[in-house]
């Protein structure tokens, strides 16, 4: 009594199906990885910028040349 059966499962998914298509699923699905892909990076930190590019980027301090 609390969990989906495959049958509930099956008949969400066709549910979704009716009212999205499977163009719009494929692109909607392709997106959701590209996004998911770019928050692990971002998170671990693999970017092309390297740890110290922050503190190039930063204006001087006032008295530093």
């Amino acid at each position: 009594m609390g969990g989906l059966s495959p049958i509930h499962w099956i008949v969400v998914i066709l549910v979704v199906l009716l009212l999205f298509g499977p163009g719009r699923l494929a692109s909607v699905g392709k997106g959701l990885g590209e996004g998911i892909r770019a928050f692990k990076k971002g998170i671990s930190g693999d970017g092309d910028e390297s740890p110290g590019d922050d503190q190039k980027r930063l204006p001087p301090k006032q008295g530093e040349t």
